[in-house]
C-alpha cells in the first residue's frame, strides 16, 4: 500500500514539474507590459537582430510576391514565398524560442506556414487572384503581431 502511495506522489510531482516547465518554456515567454500597451519581448541584441532580420525577409518576400503577381510570374511567387516558409524557422535557437510568448510563436509558425501554402498554391493553381487573397490573409498575421508586440532590450540582472 505504501508503495502505491509513493508512486502516486511521484506521479503527481512529475506532472507538476512538466506543467511548470511547459508554462515556462512554451507558454509564458519573457515579456513585460510596455508603455504603449503592447507586450515587450525582452531580447538580447543578437536575438533582436535575428527576429528583426526575419521580419525584414518577410517584408522582402511580400514585395517580391506583389511584383511577381504584377508580372504574372507564378514561379517567382513560389520562389519568394518558399524563402520564408517553414524551412526558414529551423535556424531559430531554442534559447530564443523559450523567451517568446505562445501567441507570438503561434503567429510566427502560422505565418511561415501561410508562405508555404501560398508557394504551393501559386505553383499548382497559377491564379494570381488566389495569391493576392492568400497574401492578404498572411498580412493579417503581420499586423496582429506588430499590434501586440514590440522588442525591448533584455533587463539587466540585478
Amino acid at each position: 500500500m505504501n508503495n502505491c502511495k509513493l508512486t502516486q506522489v511521484a506521479l503527481i510531482l512529475s506532472l507538476l514539474v512538466i506543467a511548470l516547465m511547459t508554462y515556462k518554456f512554451i507558454l509564458s515567454g519573457e515579456t513585460i507590459e510596455a508603455s504603449d500597451g503592447r507586450q515587450a519581448l525582452l531580447l538580447e541584441p543578437a536575438e533582436r537582430d535575428l527576429v528583426l532580420g526575419e521580419m525584414r525577409l518577410f517584408l522582402l518576400s511580400v514585395q517580391q510576391i506583389t511584383q511577381a503577381v504584377t508580372d504574372n510570374d507564378l514561379p517567382a511567387v513560389a520562389r519568394a514565398a518558399k524563402q520564408v516558409g517553414a524551412a526558414a524557422q529551423q535556424t531559430v535557437p531554442g534559447s530564443l524560442i523559450k523567451k517568446l510568448p505562445f501567441e507570438f510563436k503561434k503567429l510566427g509558425f502560422d505565418t511561415h506556414g501561410k508562405f508555404d501554402q501560398l508557394a504551393l498554391d501559386g505553383e499548382q493553381f497559377g491564379d494570381t487572384q488566389v495569391v493576392l487573397e492568400q497574401l492578404s490573409a498572411l498580412m493579417h498575421n503581420c499586423v496582429a503581431c506588430h499590434e501586440l508586440y514590440r522588442i525591448d532590450p533584455a533587463l539587466e540582472a540585478e
